[in-house]
């Protein structure tokens, strides 16, 4: 079953996140995943939204996200995220209702 990536991201350093998003679209593809939605601008509903930008990414399962998260190629390419900007990221699983 499909398990989802998600980042809500405050960036700090516009450069050094362009360098780390020109790192990462290859790489989500080899993983098996995919983007769903990158927006810098989301409409606010309901509650607070200190961040600039969010990130959501499917790949085929939860085991999939965490040997991408973990492998040494993104844990590299991650260093630059961190320093870039102020990040909070989490794994679901998807669910047929």
């Amino acid at each position: 079953m499909s398990a989802y990536f998600i980042a809500n991201i405050r960036i700090k350093d516009d450069q050094l996140m362009k360098e780390y998003n020109q790192e990462l679209g290859d790489m989500v593809m080899r993983w098996g995943g995919e983007y769903l939605a990158v927006d810098d601008s989301p409409i606010i509903l309901e509650g607070e939204w200190p961040h600039t930008r969010l990130v959501l990414l499917r790949f085929p399962d939860q085991e999939t996200i965490q040997k991408w998260y973990d492998s040494e190629e993104y844990q590299r390419v991650l260093k630059m995220r961190l320093d870039a900007s102020d990040c909070n990221t989490i794994m679901i699983k998807g669910k047929k209702l």
